[in-house]
């Protein structure tokens, strides 16, 4: 997949150092975590981290394990593995896995921000309600990145119920998740 942006080829994730200097005369380097259960991630959430890469100097991108949202397609094994498909060759955007509380692999990788996209006002009122909780028990803040008209209407559930039906999800996913999702659906995987 071709990136539509350029990254720096520094690796600030891999320099704490460099990361906590924010002397006079010094730039900080911010870091910024976007969770998320991924099962698949689509063109909405590759706007996101997009945008995010553009404007933050590091990406996490954090495939989270979600028991309300039941099982799905993929594991989170999987799921981080496909973020790293995608993103590959892309200096600043780091995939990882989490099973417990996003505050604790927040504060763990000492983020500067939350980041969490936005489709409708549906969304924003149960991530509002998400990111308070979450500066409650950590003090990190949420920042909320709005998705483009032409992605907004984009979810991972629809994906999987479309693909489980054999239905087209080609112009939604990257091209390693369709890869993967039609071995999964196929049962080659």
């Amino acid at each position: 997949m071709e990136v539509p942006w350029s990254v720096s080829s520094a690796d600030p994730i891999s320099d704490p150092e460099k990361r906590r200097r924010s002397a006079k005369g010094a730039q900080r380097v911010t870091r910024v975590l976007y969770p998320g259960s991924f099962d698949p991630i689509h063109n909405g959430h590759v706007e996101i981290v997009a945008t995010a890469a553009q404007v933050f100097d590091e990406v996490i991108v954090a495939a989270v394990g979600n028991p309300g949202k039941g099982s799905g397609v993929f594991t989170l094994a999987e799921r981080c593995e496909i973020i790293g498909e995608v993103f590959d060759g892309v200096e600043n955007v780091r995939p990882m896995m989490h099973t417990g509380l996003v505050v604790t692999l927040a504060e763990e990788y000492e983020v500067d921000f939350i980041i969490k996209g936005l489709r409708a006002a549906a969304d924003f009122e149960s991530e509002l309600q998400q990111a308070q909780i979450n500066r409650q028990l950590s003090g990190v803040e949420t920042m909320f990145l709005p998705s483009t008209t032409s992605s907004a209407f984009i979810a991972s559930k629809y994906i999987r119920e479309i693909a489980r039906l054999e239905g087209d999800v080609s112009s939604m996913v990257p091209g390693p998740v369709l890869a993967r999702l039609r071995a999964k659906i196929d049962g080659s995987d």
